[in-house]
């Protein structure tokens, strides 16, 4: 199978504008564009025909070509990044069996959960798309917790059943538990990490539909294959030593980069 993997970028986002510019320091102290980290991250992964960005700017186009990214000029009116690989997939001719949405607000995805997603939807016929889900343990989970009474949110968490199958994806942290964890300990609640592998069908039908009241009120694009019935497959992956962290907010980037220093990762 033919695997693409697009990253979407915008410049104007609501919460952190100009993200996928923003430097990154890693632990060999060379600063690198939150974009270059994740093209790095992209051309990481074994078995994919080709990595490319998609934008709507100018100026990320510009940083993109500085260091040899292959660059797809979308429309400033993809609602999010499915909406943006969707029509970056079209514009590349399509012909790809496997489309890879890397969001480029993961610098620290390693290569095995992209890898495990794509082997995930290939043994599941059944599935549409596919996304990778981490159990939190204590420290994760309290992290989370105290973004959400600081009014920021650090992560959005998952819920599925049998066989894999997604029910729900939250900003909030679902399920609730009124236990305390130990830092170390392993909890019930999944992180959801922002990477998804499509099926080009359900790519391509994703921007025909409409926006619907979840997608509107949690502002997450993958409840849209929900809210229209298609099926998600979560597959679990392992965090096998990584620490793992989105860059949501401004002060993520001190978070990262401190786990960048603690792995050892350039």
């Amino acid at each position: 199978m033919s695997v693409l993997v697009v990253i979407p970028a915008r410049y104007a986002s609501s919460r952190y504008p100009g993200k996928p510019l923003v430097s990154l320091i890693g632990a060999d102290g060379v600063a690198r564009t939150l974009i270059e980290r994740s093209w790095l991250a992209a051309r990481a992964v074994t078995g994919v025909e080709r990595v490319v960005v998609a934008t709507d700017d100018d100026r990320i186009a510009a940083a993109c070509a500085g260091i040899g990214a292959e660059v797809v000029m979308t429309s400033e009116h993809c609602a999010n990044g499915t909406e943006r690989c969707a029509e970056a997939h079209e514009a590349l001719g399509g012909g790809y069996d496997i489309v890879v949405n890397l969001q480029g607000d993961a610098p620290l995805t390693p290569p095995g959960f992209i890898e495990a997603l794509i082997d995930g939807l290939r043994a599941a016929p059944e599935a549409e798309i596919a996304t990778p889900v981490l159990r939190c343990d204590g420290a994760t989970l309290n992290g989370f917790l105290d973004d959400r009474k600081a009014g920021r949110v650090g992560g959005t968490t998952a819920v599925f059943g049998a066989g894999g199958r997604a029910l729900y994806f939250s900003k909030e942290v679902i399920p609730f538990t009124g236990e305390t964890y130990a830092p170390e300990a392993d909890t019930p609640v999944f992180h959801h990490v922002g990477v998804y592998a499509y099926r080009p069908d359900a790519l391509g039908a994703y921007p025909s539909w409409p926006v619907g009241p979840l997608e509107t009120l949690e502002g997450l694009e993958q409840l849209r294959f929900l809210e229209n019935g298609r099926a998600v497959l979560c597959v679990e992956v392992e965090a096998r030593g990584r620490q793992f962290w989105e860059l949501n907010n401004p002060s993520d980037v001190s978070r990262i980069e401190a786990m960048m220093a603690d792995m050892g990762l350039s």
